[in-house]
């Protein structure tokens, strides 16, 4: 049993992604939102998507140009990369937990609120 284990162990670890990426979580912000931002980005080379990011009025932009450093500086000092030879691979944003609240309106009645979240994953790669 302790062998199926270990070669099971060994092939996910073949299998694994090794390409550098950061995550942001529970981002206060609609996946929607985001998603438009993360659009823009996507295929560009690091320097061009941290310009454009620096650049957008947005708010998710400010959220994703964090995550986006954060994944440069992964790859500069995990992987030992240069950042003139990255590009953002990959840009996905996944929705998180609802916060659910409750407003009145007339006749005694209430409403809910869904106040959404975000996970923004950025993965970047080296250029070929």
């Amino acid at each position: 049993m302790a062998t199926r284990i270990r070669q099971k162990a060994e092939k996910i670890a073949k299998q694994k992604d090794n390409r550098p990426f950061a995550k942001a979580r529970y981002i206060r912000m609609s996946p929607s939102k985001v998603r438009i931002v993360l659009d823009l980005v996507r295929g560009k080379d690091v320097k061009m998507a941290c310009a454009i990011l620096e650049n957008m009025t947005n708010a998710a932009s400010s959220a994703s140009l964090k995550v986006l450093k954060s994944a440069i500086a992964n790859a500069e000092n995990n992987k030992g990369l240069m950042a003139d030879t990255l590009f953002v691979a990959e840009a996905f944003v996944t929705p998180g937990p609802v916060l659910k609240r409750v407003t009145q309106k007339a006749k005694g009645q209430g409403s809910r609120i869904l106040k959404r979240t975000s996970h923004i994953t950025i993965v970047l790669d080296e250029k070929k």
